[in-house]
């Protein structure tokens, strides 16, 4: 079974810095993009940021400029490190990934559970 298991989410005063990462787990012969959603209390799920598996990168206006998302392939892991954090940035995070697990002819999407940033003074 292939998993991705977020971390990094907690407490952070306006202003500060956080890393979320991300690790996919399981029988994996390849993943191709990854990315970071959020999700806030009485909203829609939106992107973040993604990053394709040659490395191009996509944001969100929202956080472009503050954002910065990678991967470390030989970990399967991809990080979404945010400066300057406004408590508008406030919302459970989740990971997405594609991802050709074992025993598939193809690739699929997988959702992490989502870790809560919390963004306040």
């Amino acid at each position: 079974q292939v998993q991705l298991v977020e971390s990094g989410g907690g407490l952070v005063q306006p202003g500060g810095s956080l890393r979320l990462s991300c690790a996919a787990s399981g029988t994996i012969l390849g993943i191709n993009s990854m990315a970071w959603y959020r999700q806030a209390p009485g909203e829609q799920r939106e992107l973040v940021a993604l990053i394709t598996n040659g490395g191009s990168t996509h944001y969100a206006a929202s956080v472009e400029g503050r954002c910065t998302i990678s991967r470390d392939n030989a970990k399967n892991t991809v990080y979404l490190h945010m400066n300057s954090l406004k408590p508008e940035d406030t919302a459970v995070y989740y990971c997405h990934a594609a991802v050709h697990p074992y025993g598939s002819k193809n690739y699929a999407a997988y959702w992490g559970q989502g870790t809560q940033v919390t963004v306040s003074s």
